[in-house]
């Protein structure tokens, strides 16, 4: 278990709870990195990093990487995923009964290559105030990727894959991305394959999210459309899960995580029980579904759902006035049904 910064250690706090009251057997081994608190070392990033190899699955939350450059460009939450080669990001965004948004009755999943691309830290000042920042595209981790969200799609019983790029512009780095996922794509005939430049896909996401099923994309493009897509139809700002992967690990990866969907700390709410747990729990859901603790999974994330269907309990970004305390009381309330 990794914290974080801003709210994290209360969220996890809420699932340490949770997890008590239904009995979960899991035992975490709890680290704490942090840039903005003078916590992370190369020293501690390689302890985590072993604890992680040997459990094989880590919760965590959002690791704040500071703007300010101080040496290294490269933040410990991306080393943490080159270290472990955490290359693929899943994102289930699934519409939550009781909660009106936008677009209702959204499922759609987001797959995003997550070590290379223009976050490869490759940047210097070439003259100056003259920056030249690399994006990296790779064959091998273009088709590792494309692979991925073929083969979840097929598992998962998903009917079409959509590409993600912008190859009208960068034709050598986005083009080669696409042709990765057009030969892979002939592996699968029995999944639509579609291609969709980058910015018309946000617009389409916005204006008729349901013609989408699983999109896969480059490290930037989604980044930016793993924090839009939740906003349309799901709670906003953590719709579903976020995590390495979904379900099942990566076939080269030695280990799955599981973050949640907020690319923020929320550093505003810390100390005030205000901050909504619910991204946090349905993690750890996923994470327990990953380690095949079905009936723990279940029990947490039906009682998390029936608390947001009710809409009797509801933290203040749900338009409500409960605290963190109490939505973690009402989860831990829907627990005990199951037992009956």
């Amino acid at each position: 278990m990794l914290p974080g910064d801003g709210v994290g250690p209360e969220l996890m706090h809420a699932v340490k709870e949770v997890f008590k009251a239904g009995n979960v057997p899991v035992i975490f081994d709890e680290h704490h990195l942090s840039e903005v608190q003078n916590t992370a070392s190369e020293e501690k990033l390689d302890r985590v990093v072993d604890s992680m190899k040997e459990s094989k699955v880590a919760l965590i939350g959002k690791i704040h990487t500071p703007m300010e450059y101080k040496g290294d460009l490269a933040s410990y939450d991306m080393r943490l995923r080159r270290k472990l080669d955490l290359f693929a990001n899943v994102v289930h965004v699934k519409s939550l009964p009781g909660y009106q948004t936008r677009h209702n009755n959204l499922d759609l999943v987001i797959i995003r290559e997550q070590t290379e691309g223009e976050y490869s830290s490759l940047e210097h000042e070439a003259a100056k105030g003259v920056i030249e920042c690399l994006k990296i595209i790779t064959r091998a981790k273009s088709q590792r990727i494309a692979k991925f969200a073929f083969d979840y799609a097929t598992k998962k019983g998903r009917a079409k894959v959509t590409a993600v790029h912008k190859a009208n512009i960068m034709k050598l780095g986005d083009g080669l991305f696409l042709q990765c996922c057009k030969e892979v794509a002939e592996l699968y005939p029995k999944i639509k394959f579609d291609t969709m430049i980058i910015d018309n896909c946000c617009m389409q996401l916005v204006q008729n999210p349901y013609q989408f099923d699983v999109l896969v994309m480059p490290n930037l493009y989604g980044n930016i459309v793993d924090n839009l897509a939740p906003g349309l139809g799901a709670v906003p700002r953590w719709g579903g899960s976020l995590g390495l992967p979904e379900g099942g690990k990566a076939p080269s990866s030695p280990c799955c995580w599981c973050p949640q969907g907020a690319r923020h700390p929320f550093a505003q709410a810390v100390g005030r029980n205000i901050a909504n747990p619910t991204a946090m729990l349905l993690s750890a859901s996923n994470m327990l579904r990953h380690l095949n603790l079905e009936y723990h999974s279940n029990m947490i994330s039906d009682a998390v759902k029936k608390v947001i269907k009710g809409g009797k309990v509801r933290t203040r970004d749900l338009g409500g006035y409960s605290t963190t305390s109490d939505f973690v009381k009402s989860v831990i309330d829907n627990l005990h049904p199951h037992y009956g």
